[in-house]
């Protein structure tokens, strides 16, 4: 018999006749294999990729939003620094499958939850995404209406309210959401190439920031010795694990959806090491520069004021503010293209191949991140924290620890990559009725087990005092954590016993050379 998928001698994976799958109701071009001659990026772009997503005023709102309920400088970094260490390890072991295979994720969660049931692990992502995308649009909205108002006038900023708001604010919302959807209209080639050029700038807006604050505050002194309202006994301990797993949770969905990236990596190495080079670094440093300049605006203003836009209204200087906040802008943009819209545009035309495209996907993804009311997830930093972060991460947490179980453990990094395009009970990742129980029974135990306890204190969130289900109040605590780890030996439990069935074999391949063009980098290394 033919071989349906050739291994290249990096180890990296092709289908031998890419057509053989373009009759199938579940393929589109978008959503097929990435032919080996288009996975080109290399550690620069993955490093560029990353500190394009982290620099942005969702993530300085994760380190400014400790700083408010009561940590100091120190043990906000500790926070913010292991929390990536950590979600790093999910992160990178889901990516492996997207450079090997050349796949993204809704493709890959097909093996493991089926033709069909990978449209619950990936619309589940999808729809966080879009509040992902609402979020970081309304804080973009934000920064355009600080800017015009200093440009305009009061009469701007003092403009008649349209549900609570200046309609001026409202006009810079949708301002800013229109300029996202003109480039993503464009297509994934146009993200990446945005991401490049604005990688080295985005730091700018952050640095006048800061630079603004040190002077105002009188140096590093006053601001690394505010004191922490909580201390390091039982009152810090008590919201650190939450802290840490909202930590964890913010960048929950792309340790889900990194494939969609890897997916172009010309290595394994050069994915993972751009990888590792970006996440920790680009985010330590995001973190000491929202603590400086939240603990300087205490010491200025008398007050913790944990967003960047409200702080930077406050300039004296109009310059200042226009190139603080053009700065903290475009790393928006950078971000939510990247971490917000490639996602669900992929996840929302894997539901309907032949009908939605990347581009209607992001399209949609801007209508949904609208309806969701961005507004109200980040009034208030508990709320945005231990609410929104830590309900939303551990059932994502649930999917990724379905999908290390299965790759790793269960298919032992082997797919057949044919089979994740096929029609009806003839493919092997068919299971039964395009389902795969066993996924699904171990994302719903991951995910009651670590959020049905989701609790939040009297008048700082949505929950109940006690819990929505008290006998797994506990938990929520370590709501990432208990969803990874359950799924995962749940699913393990439920699937072990058939993994070394016919259904589990590894494919036949060609290993030969097909011609010179395949041979790896010297930095390729086996996938």
């Amino acid at each position: 018999m033919e071989p349906a998928q050739v291994r290249h001698p990096d180890g990296r994976i092709e289908l031998t006749d890419a057509t053989s799958v373009h009759g199938s109701q579940y393929f589109n071009h978008e959503l097929a294999p990435v032919p080996i001659e288009k996975r080109t990026w290399s550690t620069y772009n993955y490093f560029a990729l990353w500190m394009g997503m982290a620099h942005n005023i969702p993530s300085y709102l994760l380190a400014s939003g400790l700083i408010a309920i009561g940590m100091n400088w120190a043990q906000a970094f500790l926070t913010i620094t292991l929390g990536n260490l950590i979600v790093l390890i999910p992160m990178l072991l889901n990516s492996h499958a997207g450079t090997k295979f050349g796949i993204p994720f809704p493709i890959f969660a097909r093996a493991f939850y089926g033709i069909r049931g990978a449209n619950l692990a990936a619309l589940l992502r999808a729809f966080i995404a879009c509040g992902w995308f609402g979020i970081q649009t309304w804080v973009g909205g934000q920064a355009i209406f600080v800017i015009l108002g200093k440009l305009v006038g009061p009469e701007w900023i003092n403009a008649g309210e349209v549900f609570g708001q200046p309609w001026t604010m409202w006009l810079g919302f949708l301002a800013f959401w229109a300029f996202q959807m003109a480039i993503i209209w464009r297509g994934i080639d146009a993200v990446r190439k945005f991401e490049n050029w604005t990688a080295p700038l985005v730091t700018v807006g952050f640095l006048i920031l800061l630079i603004w604050v040190l002077v105002k505050a009188g140096g590093f002194g006053p601001i690394f010795s505010q004191p922490s309202q909580l201390g390091w006994g039982a009152d810090f301990w008590k919201i650190f694990a939450p802290s840490l797993m909202g930590m964890i949770a913010f960048w929950a969905t792309l340790s889900l959806n990194m494939p969609d990236f890897t997916r172009f990596g010309s290595s394994q190495r050069k994915q993972a090491f751009g990888q590792i080079l970006g996440l920790p670094t680009t985010m330590s440093f995001m973190a000491i520069v929202s603590i400086m300049i939240t603990s300087g605006g205490i010491v200025i203003y008398g007050e913790a004021i944990w967003d960047p836009v409200e702080l930077a209204s406050r300039f004296d200087s109009p310059l200042v503010v226009v190139l603080a906040l053009l700065g903290l802008g475009l790393a928006t943009v950078s971000a939510n293209l990247a971490a917000n819209v490639v996602s669900p545009s992929y996840d929302f035309s894997n539901a309907f191949p032949k009908r939605i495209s990347f581009r209607l996907g992001g399209l949609i993804t801007g209508v949904i991140g609208i309806a969701i009311q961005p507004w109200r997830l980040i009034s208030d930093p508990n709320i945005y924290i231990f609410a929104w972060l830590n309900f939303y991460g551990g059932v994502l947490a649930a999917v990724a620890g379905v999908l290390v179980a299965g790759y790793w453990v269960q298919a032992r990094t082997q797919l057949h990559l044919a089979d994740l395009y096929a029609d009806g009970p003839g493919g092997r990742y068919w299971f039964t009725g395009g389902w795969n129980w066993r996924a699904l029974v171990a994302t719903a135990v991951g995910a009651v087990l670590a959020v049905g306890g989701a609790y939040s204190a009297p008048g700082e969130g949505p929950f109940p005092e006690d819990g929505l289900i008290p006998l797994f109040q506990q938990f929520y605590d370590y709501s990432w954590l208990v969803g990874l780890v359950a799924a995962f030996l749940v699913f393990l439990a439920l699937s072990l016993p058939t993994s070394r069935g016919a259904d589990m074999h590894i494919p036949q391949e060609d290993t030969s050379e097909r011609n010179r063009a395949s041979r790896p980098d010297p930095a390729a290394v086996d996938g």
